[in-house]
């Protein structure tokens, strides 16, 4: 065995929980909620056929080889598996600890090195910085250099799939939700908070029902901005304070995902204290991507001595915008009257496979006048965006968004509503694949229902 291979099979025996994976019955429920065992038939594909590979490494029959990461790798995380487990193994729990150790024993060229550097280390978790490739996205797509540089060829340097995303970029923006809602002239006021932090209040529209605290997110507020600006519109007029403590960062989903856990633990951290510091009841999470992460910080942080108390608490009030909105808020004022509409609603995976909601979006969809929702075949199922999955993995993302177009067309929907950033970017470019720009649309539920609202 390699040199490489002997330190990773030595890290993983270590890092891979022992009890979750015997808790594995090799039932095969979870097969049939697998997206690349759907995509593949491979047993290796599927959640059980890795856990299995896992337990063979970690007992020493197996060496970790190239095909075992690329086996790790091909999990898109949707934890779709885990709902269908009946025993209730914490499979995503296991994926990501098997990531962390290929991740810290691997070495990587220095290219890419350099690029997860980049993104991990120095953007994401910081917002001026995110601001500032927010203005220049903005700057590209605003002064004619998008269209230019789409029309000159220069796009043909990359992969096709490359080529349409970009074509699909929603507009950036340089501002981020604070900026952008001081520049509305909306009542608002700075806190000043115990630490000698600051904190942005937007008070209720009528008697305040709970402080909420808004997770802006990072990716999220520099490319859809207005869903934030949108989220804190709808939360107030149901009756919440909100703030918007300036001291959070990335929730730290990305990193976990790629193996970073050590800085996804530091960013956790720092958005407990965060929180924490601006005294609230919840935190209303927009995307849902980073609610499951943010929800998922007590184990994360299980074994991190006083903070895992904090953390506990910090994952309890975790929420997503719909649940806030459907469960403790007052019913919003939607418009008496509004231009019929076909709708069908595709879950975020870790919206319903992680923090279990489903029903609150709907809900919301239901109270529209003049939608008609037409249930999605698969709705559960991933849409192969996971992430960046669909930078890494864009063959396999490609099958598996083809396919979901093709049940998306069944519903005969005009709009496709979804619950999380990087779901609706693969959407708009499913909408792309399928030739369908022109009769149909992809809509973030926060955007669909504050278009519906009074004023």
């Amino acid at each position: 065995m390699a040199v490489e291979q002997t330190r990773l099979a030595e890290k993983l025996k270590l890092t891979l929980d022992s009890n979750q994976l015997t808790n594995c019955m090799r039932c095969g429920f979870c097969q049939t909620a697998c997206p690349t065992f759907n995509e593949t038939g491979l047993e290796a594909a599927s959640p059980r056929g890795r856990i299995a590979l896992m337990k063979a490494v970690a007992d020493g029959v197996m060496e970790p080889d190239e095909q075992f990461k690329e086996q790790m790798d091909l999990c898109l995380g949707c934890r779709a598996c885990e709902p269908a487990c009946p025993s209730d193994v914490k499979y995503g729990q296991l994926i990501e600890q098997a990531r962390e150790s290929i991740a810290s024993e691997t070495e990587f060229p220095w290219h890419v090195k350099a690029i997860r550097s980049l993104f991990m280390e120095r953007l994401f978790p910081h917002h001026g910085r995110m601001r500032l490739v927010g203005g220049m996205l903005k700057l590209y797509q605003r002064s004619g250099l998008q269209k230019l540089t789409q029309k000159s060829g220069v796009m043909r340097m990359f992969p096709e799939h490359m080529r349409q995303m970009e074509a699909i970029l929603p507009q950036a923006s340089s501002d981020g939700v604070l900026r952008a809602w001081e520049k509305l002239g909306l009542p608002a006021a700075w806190e000043t908070t115990p630490s000698g932090g600051r904190a942005l209040v937007i008070p209720p529209v009528g008697d305040k029902l709970a402080r909420v605290g808004l997770f802006r997110g990072c990716i999220m507020d520099v490319l859809f901005t207005s869903t934030n600006v949108n989220t804190v519109k709808l939360l107030r007029r149901a009756g919440f304070e909100v703030v918007i403590p300036t001291s959070q960062t990335c929730c730290g989903a990305l990193h976990a995902h790629a193996g970073e856990t050590g800085t996804a633990r530091r960013l956790a951290r720092a958005n407990i204290d965060a929180f924490a510091d601006a005294g609230v009841d919840y935190i209303a999470s927009n995307a849902g991507g980073c609610g499951a992460s943010l929800k998922e910080y007590d184990h994360l942080l299980h074994a991190d001595g006083p903070v895992a108390d904090a953390a506990r608490s910090f994952a309890r009030s975790v929420k997503d915008v719909s649940e806030l909105l459907t469960e403790q808020g007052r019913p919003l004022p939607v418009k008496r009257e509004q231009p019929s509409a076909t709708v069908t609603f595709q879950d975020s995976c870790h919206l319903r496979n992680v923090m279990r909601v489903q029903n609150a979006p709907r809900t919301l969809l239901k109270s529209v006048p003049g939608v008609r929702l037409n249930e999605l075949q698969g709705a559960d199922r991933c849409c192969g965006s996971a992430g960046i999955y669909n930078l890494t993995q864009p063959q396999m993302s490609t099958q598996v968004l083809d396919h979901k177009m093709e049940r998306v067309g069944e519903t005969a929907a005009e709009v496709i509503v979804t619950a999380n950033p990087g779901c609706l970017l693969q959407m708009q470019w499913g909408i792309l694949r399928a030739g369908q720009s022109g009769r149909m649309k992809a809509v973030h539920i926060v955007d669909f229902i504050a278009d519906a609202v009074e004023n």
